[in-house]
């Protein structure tokens, strides 16, 4: 008889556990998703940084393509990053509230980077110029509406 009270305060003490620790698990949960898109849209800044060298001039542009697939690709995984709607970060909470809008610029940025790499690809950096400036355009106008810089 002593293990059936024992057995009826389990599922107590479970539900208390749970009670205490899910909060700290979603605050972990929100920042690792805040803490990987910031990796995700560091990732892009240093792409554009380093093609912002290559199509200057500093830099020759014999890896131009290979950064332009890179920006490319990381683009392509950055609106997925924003998916969980988790504010934070630098991300201001219009990403979320106008999301319609974010995805469409997020989704024109991915078009423009793919471009600009096949461009780069098969025809070289001068064929692929201009979607690359038009790529880094776009980030400009949307950090313009999206992101609160924090200092």
């Amino acid at each position: 008889m002593t293990t059936k009270p024992a057995m009826l305060r389990l599922p107590a003490v479970a539900t208390l556990l749970f009670a205490l620790l899910a909060p700290a698990a979603a605050f972990a949960d929100n920042k690792d998703t805040v803490d990987y898109r910031a990796h995700v849209m560091r990732t892009l800044n240093e792409q554009s940084a380093a093609l912002g060298q290559i199509l200057s001039g500093v830099i020759p542009e014999k890896n131009a393509a290979a950064h332009l697939e890179a920006l490319a690709l990381t683009a392509s995984t950055a609106l997925k990053a924003f998916e969980p709607k988790v504010p934070g970060g630098e991300s201001k909470a219009d990403v979320w509230n106008n999301w319609a809008d974010f995805s469409k610029r997020m989704n024109e940025f991915v078009r423009q980077a793919r471009e600009a790499a096949k461009a780069a690809k098969d025809k070289g950096l001068t064929s692929a110029g201009p979607n690359a400036m038009d790529a880094m355009a776009s980030c400009k106008n949307c950090h313009d509406l999206y992101r609160e810089e924090k200092k």
